[in-house]
């Protein structure tokens, strides 16, 4: 059972995702709260899979709250689903930054979001189709001078770049191993391996860090 928390300051907004994600045999939805500090304090009360995080909250804002947090986990930290009515930039940057591991709109279909859930809650990162060439191509500008795509290069195997890069284009593993043709098991060995060397909790940080470094390009 995936075990939710969902943190929005609107009752109305909090009550329609409990009925949501109610629906769903697989998921619990095991408490709720209206701001950044309260979600903080649940968290770790808690100890739910995937918490549901609202960014702007007169009490206190998701994106701290989601970095304290991670920072406060102890053992596997809780994966954070940011939704929110803003699409902007400076919010989404804001999420993946904090650590979040996926980001969707409140006007999500209800399907989607269920599908979001369950995507964190086994380890895959996820931004909304909307936002995710902007996201990435703004990553990549504010990558860090040149010279350092070539010092991350040296964290990985030569097999361990390509499958980053191809998963950076939105592939699935079945479509990496296609690609490169090699057995979805192996890409699922090498991209484990990756993510340990760099540092990454999900698919979605892996994606992060390779357009931030410049291992990858839009």
């Amino acid at each position: 059972m995936i075990r939710v928390l969902l943190v929005d300051d609107q009752a109305i907004v909090r009550a329609g995702f409990r009925v949501i994600l109610g629906l769903a045999d697989d998921i619990e939805v095991v408490g709720e709260c209206a701001d950044g500090p309260a979600a903080v304090e649940a968290a770790a009360r808690l100890k739910p899979d995937v918490v549901c995080m609202d960014v702007r909250m007169p009490g206190g804002d998701g994106l701290s709250a989601t970095r304290e947090i991670l920072d406060r986990a102890v053992g596997k930290p809780p994966e954070i689903l940011v939704i929110t009515t803003f699409d902007l930039d400076e919010y989404v940057f804001g999420a993946l930054e904090a650590g979040a591991g996926g980001f969707v709109l409140k006007d999500t279909d209800p399907d989607d979001l269920v599908d979001a859930v369950r995507r964190l809650a086994r380890g895959q990162g996820l931004v909304d189709r909307s936002v995710t060439r902007r996201v990435m191509t703004e990553f990549a500008r504010r990558r860090p001078p040149s010279g350092s795509d070539t010092d991350a290069l040296d964290l990985l195997t030569a097999r361990e770049a390509d499958i980053v890069r191809l998963l950076a284009r939105g592939m699935s593993n079945a479509e990496i191993a296609e690609s490169l043709f090699i057995e979805t098991s192996t890409v699922k060995s090498h991209l484990g391996r990756a993510m340990a060397k760099i540092g990454t909790r999900d698919r979605l940080q892996t994606v992060v860090w390779a357009y931030r470094t410049g291992v990858a390009r839009p």
